[in-house]
């Protein structure tokens, strides 16, 4: 089983500013021990027996490189790419990765989008996408709560109920996927169709499911905070990140 480790951390993170115009987004610290997001991430991985691991970076890409190194310090190996300006979006720095041969059609790809916090079985997940020869598997979280009320009105437009931040009902996406490399070029194609730029979620994945590929999802109630804002980010406890993440810390 040939399981390569794919993690986005290349964007600006405009929605963490200010603090990411002096942090590269996946090094803000977060926990007790203020460790960074990305490390939390790296030791999942690894937890997972993921050994092989490649980043896919660009702005302040050197905070990263500079703390990770060759990966040796956390027991993994890591490679370094930095995005293409050429191939614009997230579908486009795993295309890029491709072309620059760090991603193999052989290879089976967990693709992990680097802000999110999350404590899922990553061995189960993959073991879920092979068992189904799926082409891709989406971590799907049954526990995502609307983030506002949402209020009930008759049709005279009284109000009858009330619930504030409600769970959504629907499954939703947490930033975590696995997808066969042999894919990856599709990525290709759609610029070729003219697109500026391209998104694993919004382009590639529909295109799968256009194309009738077995694209399945993986429900799963572990822990997952996306910490893509700056308000996400305040809410973030210490206490929460230790509670959840601090096994991979030992």
């Amino acid at each position: 089983m040939n399981i390569k480790g794919v993690i986005l951390c290349g964007g600006r993170g405009t929605r963490l500013r200010p603090l990411t115009y002096y942090f590269q987004k996946v090094m803000i610290p977060v926990g007790s021990k203020q460790k960074p997001l990305l490390e939390y991430i790296v030791r999942l991985l690894k937890f997972h027996r993921i050994e092989d691991i490649v980043l896919l970076v660009n702005y302040k890409a050197e905070q990263i490189i500079n703390y990770f190194d060759d990966g040796s310090r956390f027991d993994v190996r890591i490679k370094y790419v930095y995005d293409n300006p050429e191939y614009q979006g997230n579908a486009g720095a795993l295309y890029n990765a491709y072309l620059k041969g760090l991603l193999a059609d052989q290879e089976t790809l967990l693709v992990y989008y680097g802000d999110i916090l999350s404590n899922i079985n990553l061995s189960e997940l993959i073991k879920n996408h092979l068992n189904k020869k799926a082409a891709a598997t989406l971590a799907l979280s049954t526990r995502y709560e609307v983030s506002v009320g949402v209020v009930e009105v008759s049709g005279r437009g009284q109000v009858v109920d009330i619930k504030e931040k409600p769970p959504l009902g629907k499954p939703v996406f947490i930033g975590i996927l696995v997808l066969e490399g042999r894919y990856v070029p599709l990525i290709g194609e759609l610029y070729k169709e003219g697109k500026s730029s391209v998104d694993i979620m919004g382009d590639l994945i529909p295109l799968l499911v256009k194309r009738k590929e077995p694209v399945y999802g993986y429900l799963t109630d572990a822990f997952w905070y996306d910490v893509g804002s700056t308000e996400k980010y305040e809410k973030l406890g210490p206490e929460l990140v230790d509670k959840e993440l601090n096994f991979l810390l030992g």
